[in-house]
């Protein structure tokens, strides 16, 4: 077994498994919210719940796309942006979760200072991929938050999204790891 008791990237596997935890805990919640609610116009940055939840998938595939070294791809940013309904938007935020999840869990030490390409279509962003990653996640968990607090104007209480990396959560997360199919293990390592 690798040890991994200094392993500097434990916490962006902990990051991308959080993040996976969080958008299935927060879709698992929206379920429950009438269409009407999911895209009611509302005082947010986006206009609405279900804008701004095509903002985090749009956003997540733009950045992955980019660590993972492709060019930019405008039919999956466009399909993202306009995102018809809230089960075709779980699946594919699903898939992108899964997808940034594979990613560091693939990486090595010396990738983390590579410098990545960004194609912004319009010129090319470099910085590097754990700046990048940290930016990611940081954007996920704003934008997550701004659909918690929009959601505690509707009929759907908003569900807790921090309980996630710490041993003493896993009462509070057990649902949703058995949802995923993950244990205690895969999520400790």
């Amino acid at each position: 077994m690798l040890d991994r008791s200094h392993d500097p990237l434990r916490m962006f596997r902990k990051l991308a498994q959080m993040n996976r935890l969080a958008n299935a805990r927060l879709h698992h919640a929206l379920v429950a919210l009438p269409v009407a609610d999911y895209t009611q116009p509302r005082p947010a940055f986006f206009g609405s719940i279900r804008a701004t939840l095509n903002h985090i998938l749009l956003v997540d595939r733009f950045y992955i796309n980019a660590l993972e070294g492709h060019s930019l791809n405008t039919t999956a940013l466009d399909q993202a942006r306009d995102c018809p309904d809230l089960a075709t938007l779980t699946a594919w935020q699903e898939a992108e979760d899964l997808r940034l999840l594979r990613h560091v869990e693939g990486l090595a030490i010396p990738e983390m200072d590579e410098v990545i390409s960004v194609d912004r279509g319009i010129r090319v962003q470099t910085d590097r991929r754990d700046d990048l990653l940290s930016h990611l996640f940081q954007h996920q968990t704003h934008h997550r938050g701004q659909v918690h607090g929009l959601l505690s104007a509707t009929t759907v209480a908003p569900p807790q999204l921090d309980e996630f990396i710490v041993g003493d959560d896993a009462p509070a997360r057990a649902a949703d790891m058995a949802r995923l199919g993950w244990s205690e293990d895969d999520l400790m390592r």
